[in-house]
């Protein structure tokens, strides 16, 4: 510090704070560069003495991140009395999330996603529940452990720690179901559960729509499902078009990015690691309709550097060709950090990645 006041460097600020979100009870936040501008002495609480150094934060940098994570708690415990200017609706799901979804615009006057039906679960075609069955469940009644039916499925071993976080990421995950004999608490339904954060759709300059959570987000947490009315076969051309001419908006899964993949990858530090490829599942030859119903993160930014990754998941069928898209965190995402996800190449027929961007 004393040679940073002295050669006029700047140092960097980063502040531990309390934080009941986090596994440890605490949380660190970049609050930016700042100048040594005066050093004194004076006597501590044990009677020895401290120097001490006056910071002065340099101008032209982004909000702190200090501020920011207060802003968001007081903005969730409902403190602020009253809101910003630009909250548009408090819920835009209409009670049907187990937490309210604001929506937040003080850009422009565009309304849009009140315009959509909010879906909390996928719609699939009811073939794919006959085709697939349900491929029989667990009897545990406590609780699964290791050696269970689902545990097989998953390849002897369950994606999810006993705290609901994704150990790594696999081709397709099998969730206990409704035909299990598991209790609801089982470490085995993590993502069947919703959205437990708080998140808010938000007008970005940026991004068009964005997302941000008012939570802090612990990597490998799982987020939502990107909720969506299954079509049973990717579309022709002329039938893409046609969507497209109409306004409506498909989204194809098989063209999102395998971030699955990197999620658990030991393969820089064990030269023998094994990518999971158990088990193998056939091409996602089916569209997303997104033009009437939609849920949270159908509003998700794209991104060649996401924070959020797509896992596949079975829990209510077994059929593997239509498995719900659950989305979990691939870092620690702090409070009014914008999520984002990667989408893919772009769409072959009109150039543009899905809906919002």
């Amino acid at each position: 510090m004393e040679r940073s006041m002295h050669y006029g460097i700047e140092v960097r600020v980063v502040r531990g704070l309390k934080y009941e979100g986090s596994p440890s009870g605490k949380v660190y936040v970049y609050d930016g560069l700042y100048k040594v501008v005066h050093s004194w002495l004076e006597a501590g609480k044990s009677g020895f003495g401290v120097i001490k150094f006056k910071l002065l934060r340099m101008e032209n940098q982004p909000e702190m991140g200090s501020a920011i994570l207060k802003y968001a708690e007081n903005l969730r415990n409902g403190q602020i009395e009253v809101k910003p200017k630009g909250y548009i609706c408090p819920d835009m799901s209409r009670k049907k999330e187990n937490i309210p979804m604001p929506l937040f615009n003080d850009i422009d006057n565009n309304h849009e996603p009140m315009f959509y039906e909010y879906l909390v679960t996928s719609v699939f075609p009811p073939f794919v529940y006959q085709l697939g069955g349900n491929g029989g469940g667990c009897n545990c009644v406590s609780g699964c452990l290791d050696d269970c039916i689902c545990a097989a499925k998953n390849g002897g071993a369950f994606a999810y720690d006993h705290n609901g976080l994704l150990v790594r990421g696999k081709p397709l995950i099998f969730e206990c179901g409704p035909h299990c004999g598991c209790p609801p608490s089982c470490l085995n339904r993590v993502s069947q559960k919703g959205i437990r954060n708080r998140f808010e759709v938000f007008r970005s300059r940026e991004t068009g729509w964005g997302v941000r959570s008012l939570d802090l987000i612990p990597a490998s947490s799982f987020i939502c499902e990107y909720t969506r009315v299954v079509l049973r076969v990717v579309l022709t051309r002329q039938q893409a078009q046609l969507f497209t001419m109409n306004g409506d908006n498909l989204v194809y899964p098989n063209r999102f990015g395998e971030r699955w993949a990197e999620w658990g990858d030991l393969s820089q530090i064990f030269s023998d690691y094994v990518r999971p490829s158990y088990p193998s599942i056939p091409p996602l030859d089916f569209a997303i309709d997104v033009s009437r119903m939609r849920n949270v993160a159908c509003y998700m930014s794209h991104s060649s550097c996401p924070n959020v990754l797509v896992q596949l998941v079975l829990y209510d069928h077994s059929n593997f060709a239509f498995p719900h898209l659950m989305l979990f965190a691939m870092e620690n995402i702090p409070p009014m950090r914008e999520l984002s996800l990667d989408y893919g190449e772009t769409d072959e027929w009109t150039g543009k990645l899905p809906i919002c961007n």
